[in-house]
């Protein structure tokens, strides 16, 4: 019998106890983190958070899917080391028979069987294990976990539906940490949504609302009359404002593909997607009327997958009714991101996941990690004016300056922009990371390719893209001044007065003065449509 190293959670017996603000009760910390601390000295956080948070395996048993992911969340915003996933369909009938299904449960142990296996070859740092709906709703659900602890040494939480909505919406934090709304979380056998205000989870609830459940009710009136019923339940049990809505679960990434899809939208990245409201509710309205084997064609979504689309795309279309929110975002953060999340420390929670992601990338790609500091310092004098949002943008964009240095010179702007844009990173939404790759295409290249600007300008305000382009031709200017030595920046000034920009030279940088400092001052210069003077003073 195979048994992962690590932890794992059952029951009460080793499950962490929060309250409505998703905090942990400092008595009470997760297995992974009492296991690992009985054996650390005290130390700085960063040496504490990096050995208790390398290589967290996740384990969701739900009710369509079983599904391991292994994170690497030293980072605030964590990369995936390993993420597979097996659709069983556990909760598929249980309505009628009150059971789990026959063939899901052999699939699901066959399924966590591996992941057993590939959990105890990955050295990980601790494994969490959790059952949602299906299980928890199943009478034959703790014997299921009891048959899985025994036959794999996985210890299986049931999470009662307040913790799912719960856990969700800590997953949205993940991505978003000024996230305010209510967040939906469409699973196999259920639906939870949960009030998300002021960086903390209040008020929380679920409904049998997922598509295996709805499958259970083929009239076509009767599961209208339930939908209704059931979300207006929900709405008002929650009794919270929407000022944005963020959708969580495969089945609404699902339904943002299609929609993407269908409007012809460029940037297929889920995570920060915001269909607008009407076009959407279009989109609900067609996707029962297409071929599902040509929608996965079309999109890669596998059959399965979409095969459920068309049950729940009518409780979207009702939710949005009731709700009326000011904005919809599809999150790519869900229950098991917030798991990764409640394990982090507020210290950790509070950093920006997207600088912390860029910097993350500037240590471990850049020529000179650490420049990219120097660099922003050394630009402000031309973004004294901007604001907070903007700032962080300009700040990430000059961590992420010189990541791309080894692709290839006739490819580095085309695959700056298309790494930067498609990266798997939180905290900006879609016209941030548009605003971001034009930035470093312009850093690399004197003109944007005309596919590039063509295809994604649309999805920018002018100005902003107009913004994109100064900071590119200006980070190119630093970069190309000191060829990346912080000691030469720090030797020379750029001054912004009455419509001239001054750029001046002491001592070392000085010598660094020439031809191609020149070229790239007046591309800058002529670029934001001012003055330009290069003043040497050695």
């Amino acid at each position: 019998m195979t048994r992962c190293s690590g932890a794992s959670w059952r029951g009460g017996k080793a499950a962490t106890e929060t309250g409505d603000d998703g905090q942990i009760d400092p008595e009470e910390k997760p297995v992974i983190t009492r296991q690992i601390e009985e054996h650390l000295p005290l130390v700085d956080i960063d040496e504490a958070v990096k050995a208790r948070l390398c290589r967290i395996g996740v384990i969701d048993v739900g009710s369509n899917s079983v599904r391991l992911v292994v994170f690497d969340g030293m980072a605030r915003s964590p990369a995936y080391f390993y993420n597979e996933k097996v659709l069983c369909g556990l909760g598929a009938g249980l309505s009628d028979t009150g059971r789990l299904n026959p063939e899901g449960r052999t699939k699901a142990l066959g399924a966590l069987h591996r992941f057993s296996a590939l959990a105890a070859q990955m050295n990980l740092s601790g494994m969490i294990a959790v059952a949602t709906a299906a299980v928890r709703d199943a009478e034959d659900g703790p014997a299921f976990c009891d048959q899985v602890e025994a036959e794999t040494g996985l210890q299986l939480h049931i999470a009662s539906g307040a913790e799912e909505a719960r856990l969700a919406a800590m997953g949205v934090l993940l991505g978003w940490p000024d996230a305010e709304g209510l967040v939906c979380d469409m699973g196999g056998s259920s639906m939870e949504l949960a009030d998300l205000r002021g960086g903390r989870v209040h008020g929380c609830d679920t409904a049998p609302l997922g598509p295996l459940k709805l499958n259970d009710i083929p009239d076509p009136e009767k599961r209208e009359k339930f939908i209704r019923k059931q979300v207006k339940t929900l709405v008002k049990a929650v009794d919270a404002d929407a000022p944005s809505l963020f959708l969580v679960g495969g089945s609404w990434r699902a339904v943002a593909r299609l929609d993407m899809l269908r409007s012809g939208y460029p940037l297929t990245v889920l995570h920060g997607y915001e269909p607008p409201m009407e076009q959407l509710l279009e989109t609900l309205a067609w996707i029962p009327t297409q071929d599902i084997s040509e929608l996965s064609a079309r999109t890669g979504t596998s059959t399965a997958r979409l095969s459920l689309v068309p049950v729940v795309a009518p409780v979207l279309a009702e939710l949005i009714r009731r709700l009326s929110p000011g904005r919809i975002a599809i999150s790519a953060y869900g229950l098991r991101e917030g798991l990764l999340y409640r394990q982090m420390p507020e210290a950790m929670r509070e950093r920006d996941p997207l600088l912390e992601a860029a910097r993350h990338m500037e240590r471990h790609k850049a020529r000179v990690p650490g420049f990219g500091a120097a660099l922003f310092k050394w630009l402000m004098p031309l973004n004294s004016d901007r604001s907070e949002s903007d700032l962080r943008l300009i700040r990430a964009a000059c961590l992420l300056h010189d990541v791309h240095w080894r692709a290839h010179p006739d490819y580095r702007a085309e695959h700056c922009f298309a790494s930067i844009t498609r990266a798997n990173i939180g905290g900006i939404n879609h016209e941030d990371r548009i605003f971001l790759g034009f930035a470093l295409v312009n850093r690399y290249k004197a003109s944007v390719p005309v596919v590039i600007l063509e295809r994604y300008a649309p999805l920018i305000h002018p100005d902003r893209l107009a913004a994109a382009a100064v900071l590119g031709r200006s980070m190119r200017l630093g970069s190309m001044l000191s060829g990346a030595a912080t000691e030469v920046l720090e030797h020379s000034a750029l001054e912004l007065e009455d419509g001239i920009l001054t750029l001046t030279l002491r001592g070392v940088a000085c010598e660094c003065a020439g031809d191609a400092v020149e070229r790239r001052f007046q591309a800058l210069v002529s670029r934001m449509g001012l003055k330009g003077n290069i003043v040497l003073d050695p």
